[in-house]
């Protein structure tokens, strides 16, 4: 082998590095560059910033060091427009150049950024992202569905993150998450999970999770897509959005049901932990144990409270008990009591009974029913007097008017008798005949009434006096005793051996001598109280 010589300079890479970044630091030691801002995250744990200018052609890296991101008047943010002011370098271990930014300037939105704002306020209009369109999301859903590429970690995030927390049936729908096709496929993913028939082969899923990692706006695009934000706000299953990390904005985080700041949260959002929940319901059925126990607990107690409070049967009926038994020893003496004070009462009012007022009150009684008697015949005769006095006048000018009307119409009927044929004069004796009937009637109707009345005064008065007639007392036992010329006799001093007298019983009358005056003695009454209980009955 045979060397070949040259006059060519040998350089080392940190040689030619170094040398280029000398020049590029010469030749653009102060540079103002305008460009879009892409790919920003905002500051890095060490506080530096660092994100690409770009405009339709071209792109560079950009850092703000710590230092200068504290001045800086304007902080970058994702897809604006801006003037960066600074000097070109490079990074010699990538061989890549960059410019350290000292200031910066909004320049205006960019062109993604602008067409992205006019999308969004069109379907904000449309009411496609009113907060009423949210569902709530399923606490347990029995089939998740989850669109993302099947490569990525992000799958494998989700699918850890739920084997952690709640193991279920996951079924992934593969798509590109970036790229012109993007959007496409994840409207058919979407659509097709929600076509499934619920109970059919494949089990149609309770929650939807559209998923992707970070990125640049032009790398989220596809989700930013009017088809795919119109695919997710016509989904009958809840949808929860995982596009970017949490500094990352689509349009179907707007339109979905629910925002995940990244993949392994939406995960966390979809279940709950099942360790948690298990723990919670035993916690609970713990506490309604206790709680039950504690109830029937307190319940004993009160019911032995209660019952060490109430009285004992046989308490509540003792004091009657005794009553009754008092009650039962006094009934003899209380009735022999009782005996004993109607006896004095009785003795009291006795002599309001003797025979001799009994018998006085008698022959009063006899004595108004023989005047009654008396003046009802002589009222009746007295009614029966006025009465012919009062219709006798008035008979007497009955006939007379009669006789006179008679003759007045025979006047009439001789004067036209001349002029009146035979049938005119039965006519005309009928006219009269008809007009007097009805007299006739009516004097008959008022003497039949009169005479009513007059006969029920009449019976009136006989019960009256049948009442009161001293007969009735005969009929009851008594007698009555009159000397031989009828006078009654009212006292046994006014008979004397030897007298004749009439005694009138209820039926009929006998003769009768007095033949001796015997005194009557009478049975002498017992003492009070002397009876025993046993004669009372």
């Amino acid at each position: 082998m045979v060397d070949t010589l040259t006059n060519a300079a040998e350089f080392s890479v940190s040689e030619i590095a170094q040398a280029v970044k000398r020049t590029v630091e010469d030749e653009f030691g102060h540079v103002r560059v305008r460009g879009e801002i892409s790919g920003f995250r905002g500051q890095h744990s060490s506080g530096h910033a660092y994100f690409i200018l770009k405009d339709e052609n071209a792109a560079i890296d950009a850092v703000v060091w710590k230092g200068n991101y504290a001045k800086l008047t304007f902080k970058p943010e994702e897809g604006l427009a801006v003037i960066a002011t600074g000097r070109l370098t490079t990074f010699p271990r990538s061989s890549k150049y960059q410019i350290v930014i000292d200031n910066i300037e909004p320049a205006g939105a960019g062109a993604l950024m602008m067409l992205l704002e006019e999308r969004k306020r069109k379907l904000a209009t449309e009411g496609l992202f009113a907060r009423e369109r949210k569902r709530p999301l399923p606490y347990l859903p029995r089939v998740i569905g989850v669109i993302t590429s099947p490569t990525g970690a992000v799958i494998r995030d989700i699918l850890h993150r739920l084997a952690d927390r709640f193991p279920s049936h996951v079924m992934v729908w593969p798509v590109r998450v970036q790229g012109d096709t993007c959007a496409c496929e994840v409207v058919n993913a979407i659509e097709g999970f929600n076509a499934m028939v619920p109970g059919g082969a494949m089990p149609r899923p309770d929650l939807l999770i559209v998923a992707r990692g970070g990125g640049s706006i032009e790398d989220l695009w596809g989700f930013n897509e009017e088809a795919v934000v119109r695919a997710v706000a016509a989904s009958g299953i809840p949808v929860i959005s995982a596009v970017g990390h949490e500094t990352d904005t689509t349009l179907i985080d707007y339109v979905s049901d629910m925002r995940a700041p990244t993949p392994t949260a939406a995960a966390e959002a979809a279940v709950p932990v099942r360790v948690e929940l298990i723990g919670y319901v035993d916690d609970l059925g713990g506490r309604q144990r206790q709680a039950t126990r504690r109830v029937t607990s307190t319940a004993l107690d009160r019911l032995r409270v209660a019952a060490a409070g109430m009285p004992r049967a046989s308490d509540l009926v003792a004091l009657e008990r005794q009553q009754l038994d008092y009650a039962a020893s006094n009934l003899l003496g209380n009735l022999r009591h009782s005996v004993q004070s109607l006896r004095v009462r009785f003795s009291r009012i006795d002599s309001k009974f003797a025979p001799h007022l009994l018998h006085g009150q008698r022959q009063e009684a006899a004595e108004r029913l023989r005047n009654l008697s008396l003046r009802a015949e002589t009222g009746l005769r007295k009614t029966v007097d006025r009465t012919r006095l009062t219709y006798d006048p008035r008979a007497a000018l009955l006939r007379t008017a009669m006789g006179r009307l008679l003759e007045r119409k025979q006047s009439q009927l001789l004067g036209i008798g001349s002029k009146l044929s035979t049938v005119a004069l039965k006519a005309q004796l009928r006219h009269a005949h008809s007009q007097l009937t009805p007299l006739t009637a009516r004097l008959r109707t008022g003497m039949m009434s009169m005479l009513s009345d007059c006969r029920a005064a009449l019976t009136q008065s006989d019960k009256l006096l049948a009442s009161l007639s001293y007969k009735s007392v005969l009929a009851r036992g008594y007698v009555v005793i009159k000397d031989a010329e009828g006078n009654l006799i009212q006292q046994r001093a006014n008979l004397s051996p030897g007298d004749a007298v009439i005694i009138e019983f209820a039926d009929d009358a006998v003769a009768a001598t007095i033949e001796s005056s015997p005194v009557i003695r009478r049975k002498p009454r017992s003492q009070p109280g002397g009876d025993t209980q046993e004669s009372l009955f």
